[in-house]
């Protein structure tokens, strides 16, 4: 089978990917070029608001691809109860609570190596946070966390300043 013929829909990925995206499987997508030109280097798509639950599956993810994580910046009130720190598999990751918006993580590998991930929200339609994390590892992607989603379906257009 072909995945020319699967993915016929510009930003959506083939089939074989959307088979893979089942409960209990930790969803991340990472850029592929190591020129990290792009506003975001990858997209992860958690299945809920409850970061003790659903951290330790990325950390372990991202350590397996890039190395040690040290710390993960994000902002607490898009998540439920966000301690300080949360041990996985023995080792400390420190939570930064910044007003970075619900749609980005930032993950921390030593103390200058940044990486920003698209956050796809949890009630997210499979197809629509698909194709959104798709767009979010295109080499070279301007658009913001915030312009994928609402791009995607997924996100809402902010109001209009008056």
């Amino acid at each position: 089978m072909s995945d020319t013929t699967s993915a016929s829909h510009y930003g959506f990925l083939p089939d074989r990917f959307r088979q893979a995206a089942k409960p209990g499987t930790v969803l991340l997508r990472l850029e592929t070029t190591q020129s990290r030109e792009g506003v975001l280097d990858g997209a992860w798509w958690p299945r809920s608001r409850n970061i003790a639950a659903e951290l330790p599956g990325l950390v372990r993810a991202l350590t397996e691809h890039l190395g040690p994580v040290a710390s993960v910046g994000l902002d607490a009130d898009a998540w439920d109860d966000v301690p300080a720190s949360l041990v996985v598999d023995g080792r400390s990751v420190h939570l930064d609570r910044y007003p970075v918006g619900d749609d980005t993580v930032i993950i921390t590998r030593g103390e200058r190596d940044h990486f920003s991930l698209l956050v796809v929200p949890p009630q997210a339609n499979q197809e629509a946070a698909l194709a959104a994390m798709a767009r979010a590892v295109r080499t070279g992607g301007t658009d913001s966390a915030r312009q994928i989603l609402i791009a995607t379906g997924i996100g809402s257009q902010p109001p209009a300043e008056a």
